[in-house]
C-alpha cells in the first residue's frame, strides 16, 4: 500500500480545484472535516498551527508564519487531507490572529480617518463571519481556540449572530447544492450534521501546580481525584453551558442549533503550561516515543485500529489502568486522544445524539466520501467566500445582501454611536430653530447651522458622528427650504428682497401668493423719494432690484407728466435686426483701473499734445481745456489756437458701427467692448428752456431744495480780449457818457491803469455759465454743492458767489453725507443726481464728458452712450446722473457707513469750453 498524504497545507480554494488522487483503500471511505478558528496569542509561534501540527502528528504549518511581503489581513482558510487518518484539517485565520492583525495595522495608512479605519475592521469582521459560516456547513467537529484559559463572552454574541445569518441565507445555499449528490436531508439542512464545538484553552504558568499535585488544604496524603487541569475543564464546561443556554445558543433539539456539545463527553481541553526546562521536556518526549517504539511489535494498521493500538501500548507501557495513577487520582489524556474520541463518533457512522430533554430528536447525521464532499464544499465556497460561477454569482449578491442582519450583533461601537447621535439631533435641532425668523437668508442659515452642528459635536460620538452630521445638515436644509427660505435676491442699494422664495412673472403674467413657490415681484419694503428727469417733479420710487426699472422705468413714468415735452438730447441705444436678440458674451476687457490710471498719466505728460486728441479720447483738465479763467483775466489764446480747438469738436467716426444683433447686457462704462450699446440710456440729458430762464437772484424753483441751496456757481469765461485801436474807439477822456462801456462789458485796461494819455488799452469779453451738482437723499432732500465738502448757502440777494472753477477742478464725489441727518443712528447719504448747466448766447462750445466711478479700483469707470456732446447755446440743460451703476457681472452698491467716500467720484473735466470759430464776414 503506497501512502498517499499531502505534503504541506494548501489554501481552500485550491483544494477545492485540485483533482486529489485518493488512493484505492480510501476512496470509498467516510470522510470527517475537523475545522479550527479561535484567537492566537501574542507570542512568538502561532498556537493555532501548533495545535493542527500536533493533532496529526506531522510538521505541517511553520511555527513562525509565511513570509511577510504577500500577505493580506484578508480572512482565509488552509487545508490539510491526512488520507491515513481520514481527516480534513480546515484552519481558518483571520484578524483574530496576531499575524494578520499586525497586517490588518500596516494597511492603515497614518491619515486614515476614525470612521474609515472602523470601516475596515468591520469589513474583516464580516469576512470572519462568511468564513465561520463556511466551516460550520461543512465540518463535523470544531475547534475554537483560546489563548488563555478565560472563556471569551464575545463569542456568544458572534454564535448568536452567525445563527441569524444562517437562518437568512439557508434558502439560498438550498440552492446552490441541490444538485448535488447527497442525501435529503443534507440539501434541506445544508449541513452533513450539526457540528459538534469544542473547546481548547491554554493555561497560563501563573495555574501551574506542583509535581505532586497537592492542593487538598494543607493533607497530602488525601489528595483528590481530579486534578487541577481536569477540575478547570469541568468549570469551564459548566461556565460555557450555562451562557450558551442562557442565551439561547443551545437549545434541546440539536438539529436547530448552530452547533452542539456533547452532554456525556468532555469538550473542554485546557493545555498545560510550557515546562520552564525546555531541554528536559523534548529529552522525556524523545524517551516515551522511544519506549513506544520498542513495545510496539503489532503490525501497522490505520485509521481508528491504529489509533486504539497506541493507545493500548501507551497503557502497557506505563502498567497503570486507564483512568488511575499510583495516588488514586485520574489520567489527564493528551489533546489528540480528546479529540479523538469525538472523531471516532463520525468514522464509525454513530453520529451526535446531543440532543436533550423529554422528547429529544434525533439529528441527520452523513458521513461523505471526498469526492462528494468536495462538490458540496465547492458550491458553497462559491456563494459564502469564494468567487462565483455565473450561473450561482446571482446567489453569491443575494448573500452579501443579507450580511446587514451581522450589524446588530457584532458593531457594538456603532450601535452606541447610533444611539448617542440620535440623542444629540433632538438638542441640534433646537440650537438651529432658535431665535428664528419666519423667513430667513442663506447666511443666517449657515449661522444657524453651525451654532446647530456646534451642539451636535458636544454630545455626538463615535463612527457614526459624520453620518448623523449629514443627516443633521439635510433636516436643517429641508426645514429651511420649506416654506422658510428668504428670497436671496438683493436690490440695487443692498436690501434683500422680504418676501420668501418666490419666481418672477413673466411677461403678461399676473402675481399668485397661491402657487407654490409663488408668482411675486421683488420688494424689499424700501422707499425712497426722487425727482424727474428735469428735477420739476417728485415721487415715490420702490427700491428697485434691476438696472431699467432703477434708470429708465421710473423716470419713463413721470416724463408723462412733467419733462416728456421738453427738448432733449437722446443718447443712442440700441435697435434689432431680429426678432430674438441676444446679450453679448463676456470678452477680455482691460481693468479699468489700469485703463483709467494710465488716461491720466498720458493727461499729465503730454499737456501740449492734448489739444490734437479726438474728443472721445480727450479727459483734460479744466485749466488744460480752457487756458485760463477769470482768475487770472488773461487772454485765451490767438487765432491758431482757436483753429485748432474747432476741429476738437467735429467728434471722428467711430471704430466700427453698432451691433443689430447684440446688445450690451449692463451699462456703458470703459471695460466694454467697442460696438454694443444697451437697450435703454440710464441717462438723460434734457433742456428746461433759454439761458434766461435761470435768474441767479432767485436759484432753482424747484421742489425738494433745502433754504438757500438752489443757486448754480457761476463761471466766468473770456472769449475775447481786443485793443481800443483794433476796436476803432477813441476813449473820451473828459469823463462824458461816451466813457461808459457797452452793456456786458468790462473795461479792463481802466481798471488798475496807471499809464498816461497816450497808452494802449485792452477791452475784454466775458460770459458767464452756470453750473450746479445737485445731490438728492432718499427723502428727497435736494442741495446743490460748491465742493467737495461744501454746500451751497444764500443767504441773501445776490446769488452764489463761490466760483463754479472749484467742483469742476476736482474730482466730485458721488455720495456725501445728508445734511440733514434723521433721528436713528443710521447716517444718510445724498447721491449725485443732476447737473444743472446755463449756457449763454455767446461763441462758446460747452463740451459735455461725464464719467463716473462709482467704487474703489477695479470698479469701472461709466459714462454715457455719447461722449463729448457740445451743448447749443442759449439753454438751460440738465443732465440726469443713473440712479444706480451696474455692469454685466452685478450692481455697484452705495458705501456702506464704514466705507471711504472718496472712492465714489465723479471725474473732473466735466465740462469744457472753448471759443467758437468766427463767422465769416
Amino acid at each position: 500500500m503506497k501512502e498517499t498524504t499531502m505534503a504541506l497545507p494548501v489554501s481552500m480554494g485550491a483544494l477545492l480545484q485540485a483533482d486529489l488522487q485518493e488512493d484505492a483503500l480510501y476512496r470509498d471511505d467516510g470522510l470527517c472535516v475537523v475545522g479550527v478558528f479561535g484567537k492566537s496569542s501574542s507570542q512568538l509561534g502561532p498556537q493555532k498551527e501548533t495545535i493542527v501540527n500536533n493533532l496529526a502528528d506531522k510538521h505541517m504549518f511553520p511555527l513562525f508564519g509565511g513570509p511577510e511581503d504577500g500577505g493580506t489581513a484578508d480572512s482565509h482558510i488552509e487545508a490539510f487531507y491526512h488520507q491515513e487518518s481520514r481527516v480534513l484539517y480546515l484552519l481558518l485565520s483571520s484578524a483574530c490572529d496576531s499575524r494578520q492583525l499586525l497586517r490588518a495595522c500596516e494597511s492603515l495608512s497614518a491619515g486614515t480617518g476614525h470612521s474609515d479605519a472602523h470601516d475596515v475592521w468591520k469589513d474583516l469582521d464580516r469576512q470572519h463571519c462568511l468564513h465561520l459560516l463556511y466551516l460550520f456547513s461543512v465540518c463535523h467537529v470544531l475547534l475554537l481556540v483560546h489563548p488563555n484559559q478565560t472563556f471569551d463572552v464575545t463569542h456568544d454574541r458572534l454564535f448568536r449572530a452567525l445563527d441569524a445569518l444562517r437562518q437568512k441565507v439557508l434558502p439560498l445555499i438550498r440552492a446552490a447544492i441541490k444538485d448535488c449528490p447527497v442525501s435529503k436531508e443534507w440539501k434541506l439542512n445544508c449541513r452533513p450534521c450539526p457540528p459538534r464545538l469544542l473547546f481548547v484553552f491554554q493555561m497560563s504558568g501563573s495555574l501551574k501546580v506542583s509535581a505532586n499535585g497537592s492542593e487538598s488544604g494543607g493533607n497530602p496524603d488525601k489528595p483528590k481525584k481530579h486534578s487541577p487541569r481536569r477540575r478547570l475543564q469541568h468549570a469551564l464546561e459548566d461556565q460555557i453551558y450555562r451562557i450558551f443556554r442562557k442565551s439561547r445558543v443551545l437549545t434541546n433539539q440539536s438539529s436547530n442549533c448552530l452547533f452542539t456539545v456533547p452532554a456525556n463527553q468532555a469538550f473542554v481541553y485546557v493545555i498545560p503550561a510550557a515546562d520552564e526546562d525546555p531541554v528536559g521536556a523534548l529529552l522525556d518526549q524523545l524517551r516515551s516515543n522511544c519506549t513506544l517504539s520498542e513495545t510496539d511489535s503489532a503490525p501497522v494498521v490505520s485509521g481508528p485500529r491504529r489509533y486504539q493500538q497506541m493507545r493500548r501500548a501507551a497503557r502497557q507501557a506505563t502498567g497503570d489502568p486507564v483512568s488511575v495513577l499510583l495516588g488514586g487520582q485520574l489520567v489527564d489524556c493528551s489533546l489528540r486522544e480528546f479529540l479523538w474520541q469525538h472523531v471516532e463518533l463520525v468514522l464509525t457512522k454513530k453520529g451526535f445524539d446531543d440532543s436533550v430533554g423529554r422528547n429529544p430528536q434525533p439529528s441527520h447525521f452523513e458521513l461523505p466520501t471526498y469526492s462528494k464532499w468536495v462538490q458540496v464544499a465547492s458550491k458553497l465556497h462559491q456563494v459564502l467566500v469564494g468567487d462565483a460561477e455565473e450561473e450561482i454569482a446571482e446567489l453569491a449578491s443575494k448573500v452579501q445582501g443579507q450580511l446587514k442582519v451581522l450589524e446588530g450583533f457584532l458593531d457594538a461601537d456603532t450601535k452606541f454611536s447610533e444611539n448617542r447621535c440620535q440623542k444629540a439631533l433632538p438638542l441640534a435641532h433646537s440650537a438651529y430653530q432658535s431665535n428664528l425668523p419666519h423667513n430667513y437668508t442663506t447666511t443666517v442659515h449657515k449661522n444657524q447651522l453651525a451654532q446647530a452642528l456646534r451642539v451636535y459635536s458636544q454630545h455626538a460620538r463615535g463612527v457614526a458622528f459624520q453620518r448623523y452630521a449629514l443627516q443633521l445638515h439635510e433636516d436643517c436644509y429641508k426645514f429651511w427650504s420649506n416654506g422658510h427660505q428668504l428670497c436671496e435676491e438683493r436690490s440695487l442699494s443692498d436690501q434683500h428682497c422680504v418676501h420668501k422664495f418666490h419666481l418672477l412673472p413673466q411677461t403678461g403674467e399676473k402675481t399668485d401668493m397661491d402657487r407654490n413657490p409663488p408668482i411675486l415681484n421683488h420688494n424689499s419694503r424700501g422707499r425712497s423719494t426722487s425727482s424727474c428727469n428735469c428735477g420739476r417733479k417728485q415721487a415715490p420710487r420702490e427700491d428697485p432690484f434691476d438696472a431699467q426699472a432703477a434708470n429708465y422705468d421710473f423716470y419713463q413714468l413721470l416724463e408723462e407728466k412733467c419733462c416728456g415735452k421738453l427738448e432733449r438730447i437722446e443718447f443712442p441705444v440700441f435697435q434689432p435686426s431680429t426678432p430674438d436678440p441676444a446679450p453679448a458674451c463676456n470678452q477680455a476687457q482691460e481693468p479699468p483701473s489700469e485703463a483709467s490710471a494710465s488716461g491720466e498719466v498720458e493727461q499729465l505728460k503730454e499737456p501740449s499734445a492734448a489739444q490734437s486728441r479726438t474728443p472721445a479720447d480727450a479727459s483734460l483738465s479744466l485749466a488744460l481745456s480752457l487756458g485760463q479763467s477769470t482768475d487770472s483775466l488773461g487772454p485765451y489764446g490767438d487765432g491758431e489756437g482757436t483753429d485748432t480747438q474747432v476741429q476738437q469738436k467735429r467728434p471722428s467716426l467711430v471704430d466700427r458701427q453698432p451691433s443689430t444683433v447684440e446688445y450690451l447686457p449692463g451699462m456703458m462704462h470703459n471695460g466694454c467692448p467697442k460696438g454694443l450699446l444697451p437697450k435703454f440710456s440710464s441717462w438723460s440729458l434734457v433742456k428746461l428752456g433759454p439761458a434766461k430762464s435761470y435768474n441767479c437772484h432767485t436759484g432753482l424753483e424747484q421742489p425738494g431744495f433745502l433754504p438757500g441751496s438752489s443757486f448754480l456757481l457761476p463761471w466766468d469765461l473770456v472769449i475775447r480780449s481786443r485793443s481800443e485801436e483794433d476796436a476803432g474807439l477813441t476813449e473820451p477822456l473828459d469823463g462824458g457818457t461816451s466813457s461808459w462801456p457797452a452793456p456786458n462789458k468790462t473795461l479792463v485796461g481802466k481798471r488798475g491803469s496807471t499809464g498816461g494819455l497816450g497808452r494802449s488799452r485792452r477791452r475784454d469779453d466775458v460770459a458767464r455759465i452756470f453750473v450746479g451738482f445737485e445731490y438728492e437723499d432718499a427723502r428727497g432732500r435736494r442741495f446743490i454743492s460748491c465742493g467737495p465738502d461744501k454746500i451751497v448757502k444764500v443767504l441773501g440777494p445776490g446769488g452764489a458767489k463761490d466760483p463754479a472753477t472749484r467742483v469742476l477742478n476736482t474730482d466730485m464725489p458721488l455720495y456725501i453725507p445728508s445734511p440733514s441727518q434723521g433721528r436713528g443712528l443710521k447716517s444718510h447719504f445724498a447721491q449725485l443726481t443732476r447737473l444743472f448747466i446755463v449756457v449763454p448766447d455767446a461763441p462758446l462750445d460747452v463740451t459735455l464728458n461725464p464719467q463716473v466711478q462709482p467704487g474703489p479700483p477695479p470698479c469701472p469707470v461709466f459714462h454715457p452712450e455719447q461722449m463729448d456732446l457740445v451743448l447749443p447755446p442759449d439753454g438751460f440743460w440738465v443732465l440726469r446722473f443713473p440712479y444706480s451703476y451696474s455692469t454685466d457681472r452685478g450692481p455697484c452698491y452705495p458705501p456702506k457707513e464704514n466705507q471711504p467716500l472718496n472712492n465714489h467720484k465723479v471725474l473732473r473735466a466735466i465740462l469744457k469750453a472753448t471759443t467758437a470759430n468766427p463767422t465769416p464776414q
